[in-house]
């Protein structure tokens, strides 16, 4: 059984640009918080502290994934706001406090928005290998 997760997470990934991947990530995060907020409401502490756990590794996952030089401004924004969620997190992991957790997954949510934004503006343009990567001037981030 474990098996066919593994083939089947496998073929889930393969053929997916950079941003579809990076949107898994972020999808990862954002469900593991949801449910940690959900076990959290239930008072099923161990559960909420294990599902934040995971959330963590999605984030840390993307912020050890940065590439600050091609990145620049963007990557050292970012990488400050994973910090930032990470630091959030932790004081809900702590606490048990939804409104951190909903809050940590409404930043993410508008991240990944950005990332879909891109992956759909990759995704119209024609591939050239000698064009230049799509601009990131037209996406927006609301935090």
């Amino acid at each position: 059984m474990n098996r066919k997760i593994q083939s089947y997470q496998a073929s889930d990934t393969l053929g997916k640009s950079v941003p579809e991947l990076i949107i898994k990530v972020y999808d990862g995060a954002i469900s593991n918080l949801g449910e940690a907020s959900r076990f959290y409401q239930r008072e099923e502490i161990t559960l909420g502290y294990d599902a934040i756990e995971k959330a963590k590794r999605f984030i840390v996952h993307l912020y050890t994934t940065l590439d600050m030089e091609k990145g620049g401004e963007i990557a050292d924004r970012l990488s400050k706001l994973y910090v930032f969620i990470l630091e959030q997190i932790n004081i809900a992991q702590a606490t048990g406090d939804q409104k951190i957790l909903n809050e940590s997954m409404t930043i993410l949510k508008n991240i990944r928005e950005g990332w879909s934004q891109l992956s759909e503006q990759t995704k119209r343009k024609p591939e050239n290998p000698a064009s230049e990567p799509p601009s990131n001037s037209n996406l927006s981030f609301s935090i």
